[in-house]
């Protein structure tokens, strides 16, 4: 079953709630084909079936409810897991989704986490490189982590937007063309050095875009951790094949086939960024994995990884 965890769906009624939360960066998911509009639906699905997918995973990255007032991050996230499961209801074999969490506020979103997996059934969580500028591997989120641990989840990491808190990025137009990928690679990094992948052996954490530049970075690391980050569990290297990382590359046979070398063909799972990439850049995501990888890994990633990841949850998407 050829399963997309990359995928996004925005509704218009949830990003005019961010606006009103006094986001300002909605307009880059809107008017792009990715709403919920029966039109648009239809259009996805052709796309999708003549690149061979059969399933998304959908996830409301990078506009996620985290807020620093309570009240605004749980409205939304009640909103986008509400609308989400809706849609999941209406279309079973075309999409699951990744729940949304009202963070950094760990009480109501472990709250909102146990609703969304056990009375929603989602396939897992999806947050952001970092929360309102603090790291995932902050002690903060603890109760988070033992909790995906204890659930044995997937947790999607896709990056904020944030231009990774640098104006050597904001202020240079730079933030989706290097600013995600330094944020995927920031996020891997605080995750490795502080041994999230050991102390949480059973959350399947997912990094998107291959985890940016983390493929080219992971023997230096491995190099020179033990001087400069003396205090981490593990070689980065090892810590980095406990993860997995999505294909999303746009195309670029080189950088897949470093991920493929660097953590292995079997912690690669299919990603599109749909509507990021759409039309002829969709089905490139699925052609470039052809033709980056030898049959028997370009098989395992596009058409089997996913479901391993997945588990139990697409166990009951396989079912007639």
């Amino acid at each position: 079953m050829r399963i997309d965890i990359h995928a996004h769906l925005w509704n218009e009624d949830y990003l005019d709630v961010l606006d009103s939360y006094g986001r300002t960066d909605t307009a880059t998911q809107r008017g792009l084909g990715a709403g919920g509009a029966d039109a648009e639906l239809h259009a996805r699905f052709a796309l999708n079936d003549s690149a061979g997918i059969a399933h998304q995973v959908l996830s409301i990255t990078p506009q996620s409810p985290h807020f620093a007032r309570r009240e605004h991050a749980v409205h939304a996230a009640r909103l986008a897991n509400d609308q989400y499961a809706e849609l999941v209801g209406r279309h079973p074999d075309r999409f699951s989704a990744f729940a949304a969490l009202p963070l950094p506020h760990l009480d109501a979103a472990l709250t909102e986490m146990a609703r969304a997996l056990d009375e929603l059934g989602m396939a897992g969580v999806a947050v952001t490189t970092d929360i309102l500028g603090h790291s995932l591997a902050d002690d903060r989120f603890t109760p988070l982590w033992q909790e995906l641990d204890r659930r044995a989840s997937v947790l999607y990491i896709h990056p904020s937007g944030h231009d990774a808190h640098t104006p050597l990025i904001g202020e240079h137009r730079m933030r989706w063309m290097v600013g995600a990928p330094m944020e995927d690679t920031i996020a891997a990094m605080h995750l490795i050095l502080a041994g999230i992948p050991l102390r949480y052996p059973r959350v399947r954490i997912v990094l998107s875009h291959l985890g940016g530049a983390l493929p080219m970075l992971l023997q230096r690391a491995d190099n020179q951790y033990a001087w400069e980050s003396p205090d981490t569990p593990e070689k980065p290297s090892l810590a980095a094949r406990r993860l997995w990382f999505d294909t999303v590359a746009h195309g670029h046979i080189p950088a897949l086939r470093a991920a493929a070398a660097s953590f292995g063909a079997d912690r690669l799972v299919l990603g599109t960024d749909f509507p990021y990439q759409s039309g002829d850049l969709l089905r490139r995501a699925i052609t470039a994995i052809q033709d980056a990888l030898p049959e028997p890994d370009a098989t395992r990633v596009l058409d089997h990884n996913a479901a391993l990841l997945l588990g139990r949850h697409a166990t009951s998407l396989a079912r007639p």
